[in-house]
């Protein structure tokens, strides 16, 4: 198949949804399709890079660090007509997102949505929330789910909530899937760890609580900045907060008012590559985050092998078990508790990371796309039931000895089974 992927944000910047759409870009290619990549231009994206397209954008204006793009180009819909695409995936409600459904309805192809993000969280971005309201994101959520073809969430809780916006298209349960080798304790050695502890000025004798991720007011650093005061009151511990983003300033002044400056290290944004280094820094990872359609800084964690402390939501369900493969606070005040006991009770926590490794098989980057794959072929026979026949490459799994993708053809009297439909 040739794939469209339409999305406001993509490589050099980092994020969750970036991360996603090069793991499901990466697994496609090697299943024989080819992907295309429709997204904004970007200051930092240097040369150009085949099979990427990139639209003029600007910086929004509410918050710079994400672009949102300013025309559409005619010429843009020529090239893509020659690109000959079978179906359309939007992974943004915005711009880039409604060119996506613009190009799928002029060259009458299938498009699947993904929906990443909670926006009713994300209204405080502009003008304080004053201008635009929680259900007025839940109704813009609703209109442009309703105007895919397929609707894909990274958790149940996205789901359910999509149908209580009024959502009526068929939607599918997939998460975002993370490629483990690069995350793998074993990659790395003690000499590493300790000279990355030493560059964020960690001593040898002390814990260390990990935040990894985008530094913004919806991520809820803020909770763990306010245990810090009751938890080094107990225990030697540094708070390490890892990624960019607009809330740091605030949360210097946070740290700053609280006393506790010295005791939470602010590293920055890092180059994804080094990033499952610095998780090995981690005697625990934390975030208080509800928020998250899929946070994947957690799947993360649970990769490295790292003990994950998570504030108890829908968002991590089935994945983070409290007492089993990570631990959960249900108030913000017994965060600190928590925190003291993950790292007071290291056997208990060590047995808790083994455990929630082996619980997390099943979102393996391959499992991920073949079912973003069943979505893509559903889509084709839901948009032309009469007359669509294809055929897909890995529906199968791969011969063991071989090596090799078997192909599955698809009629139109046939719907793939699809996990967590």
């Amino acid at each position: 198949m040739n794939i469209g992927i339409f999305t406001d944000t993509y490589y050099p910047q980092i994020n969750g949804v970036v991360t996603s759409i090069r793991m499901l870009e990466k697994e496609l290619n090697k299943f024989g399709h080819t992907v295309y990549i429709i997204t904004t231009t970007d200051p930092d994206a240097t040369h150009a890079v085949p099979r990427v397209f990139r639209m003029p954008s600007m910086p929004f204006v509410f918050l710079p660090t994400h672009r949102l793009t300013i025309l559409y180009s005619p010429k843009l819909i020529v090239n893509l007509r020659k690109l000959h695409l079978d179906v359309v995936h939007t992974q943004t409600e915005f711009p880039v997102g409604i060119f996506g459904k613009l190009v799928a309805e002029f060259f009458r192809i299938p498009m699947v949505h993904t929906y990443h993000t909670m926006y009713e969280d994300y209204v405080h971005y502009i003008a304080n929330g004053h201008l635009i309201t929680p259900k007025m994101a839940q109704q813009y959520s609703r209109v442009f789910c309703n105007g895919a073809d397929l609707v894909i969430a990274p958790v149940e809780k996205a789901k359910r909530c999509l149908e209580q916006y009024g959502v009526k298209r068929p939607t599918y349960v997939i998460p975002t899937g993370l490629d483990f080798e690069p995350f793998r304790k074993d990659n790395f050695t003690p000499i590493e760890i300790n000279a990355v502890k030493k560059e964020l000025g960690i001593a040898p004798n002390e814990k260390v609580i990990l935040s990894i991720g985008r530094v913004s007011k919806e991520k809820s650093i803020d909770v763990l900045i306010n245990a810090m005061p009751k938890l080094i009151s107990k225990i030697n511990a540094k708070l390490v907060i890892m990624g960019p983003g607009p809330y740091t300033e605030v949360l210097k002044e946070q740290a700053n008012a609280l006393g506790v400056r010295g005791s939470v290290i602010f590293a920055g944004g890092k180059p994804r590559e080094i990033i499952p280094l610095y998780y090995q820094i981690g005697d625990v990872f934390a975030t208080a985050s509800t928020s998250e359609t899929q946070g994947l800084t957690y799947v993360e964690a649970m990769a490295s092998e790292i003990p994950v402390i998570v504030k108890r939501d829908p968002s991590f369900e089935n994945v983070v078990i409290n007492g089993k493969t990570g631990l959960w606070f249900e108030r913000d005040s017994e965060c600190a508790d928590v925190l003291y006991y993950a790292l007071t009770h290291e056997e208990e926590t060590r047995q808790m990371a083994i455990t929630g490794l082996s619980s997390i098989e099943n979102l393996s980057a391959r499992r991920f796309a073949q079912s973003v794959e069943q979505v893509y072929a559903e889509s084709m026979i839901f948009k032309q039931p009469k007359r669509h026949l294809f055929i897909l490459p890995s529906l199968k799994k791969k011969n063991a000895q071989t090596d090799d993708v078997d192909t599955t053809i698809i009629h139109k009297q046939q719907e793939p089974d699809i996990a967590n439909r």
